[in-house]
């Protein structure tokens, strides 16, 4: 996918969301002939150009990092910085940094972050009301700019009231579990935090339903995740409260809205999709049927 950079690949589990990780599931599935933690050849991934000298990344899109790994592994450490030095040199694309370590972040942030990084869009994942309470604590000390909470796989009801109440996050995604041994989604819980996020005006986007969905009693095994989308999609919780509103620049410059990257949803795919509010659009790969 286009709009994820993996500068480095491998994890370590953390938590009781990382009990059926769907990367450590799919490097199985897919024979990874390499182990453990290692750099990946995409490290200057964003900086790549097309041959009329264009970024291949637009300015404005949304780049989500590290989606096979953990931003703030203690692994990672030696490769960080270089990381971070391409993230502020791409000033005109959003950085989605997701984490399940808030206590390492504050160490590992570059010297000049000050408040936070115009173009970062940092996030603590949060699956279950014990990770919760652990996490968001520390999180919230947290400078950024953009702030939001990931949600995924949700393990039980969570009362996120107590720390959408400042304004600090921004944005709260929610999905079910997939894979080996994937453990249920229960819609009561989403709904509640739907509400949640609703009275507080955050973002709230319900992305998939998991393989085993509870709704009203009955339990619903869902295998095929483009139907968990559609059917995340059609329960109807998610909401845009708000724009969420990054600084974009480029040489020091800023970049006016009219001309960033703006998402286009031409597959018939993206009608019913429960990711359509978070993610950059169809790329018009040719897989897909597109909308007539």
């Amino acid at each position: 996918m286009h709009d994820i950079w993996n500068p480095w690949h491998g994890c370590i589990k953390k938590s009781e969301g990382c009990q059926n990780c769907y990367m450590m599931y799919l490097d199985k599935i897919h024979q990874n002939k390499e182990k453990g933690i290692f750099k990946t050849a995409m490290l200057e991934y964003p900086l790549k150009k097309n041959r009329d000298g264009s970024f291949k990344i637009k300015s404005g899109e949304l780049i989500r990092v590290c989606m096979t790994s953990d931003f703030f592994l203690e692994e990672a450490d030696k490769w960080r910085n270089d990381v971070w030095k391409v993230i502020k040199k791409r000033s005109d694309v959003i950085f989605y940094i997701l984490t399940k370590r808030p206590e390492r972040i504050a160490n590992n942030l570059p010297e000049d972050w000050n408040d936070g990084y115009d173009n970062v869009f940092l996030n603590v994942t949060c699956e279950n009301q014990a990770r919760l309470e652990e996490r968001m604590p520390i999180f919230s000390k947290i400078k950024a700019k953009i702030k939001g909470i990931m949600i995924a796989p949700i393990l039980g009801p969570n009362d996120l009231k107590p720390y959408l109440k400042n304004n600090d996050i921004k944005q709260v995604i929610c999905g079910g579990e997939n894979y080996g041994g994937c453990r249920p989604c229960n819609f009561d819980w989403v709904k509640q935090i739907s509400q949640d996020c609703k009275e507080e005006n955050v973002n709230f986007s319900f992305i998939e339903t998991g393989t085993k969905f509870i709704k009203d009693g009955r339990t619903y095994t869902i295998l095929n995740k483009r139907v968990q989308s559609q059917m995340a999609f059609r329960a109807n919780v998610s909401h845009k409260s708000k724009d969420i509103d990054f600084i974009l620049k480029y040489d020091d410059i800023i970049i006016q809205k009219d001309k960033l990257y703006k998402p286009k949803y031409t597959s018939v795919n993206c009608l019913e999709c429960g990711s359509k509010m978070i993610c950059n659009g169809c790329v018009n790969c040719g897989r897909c049927k597109q909308i007539e």
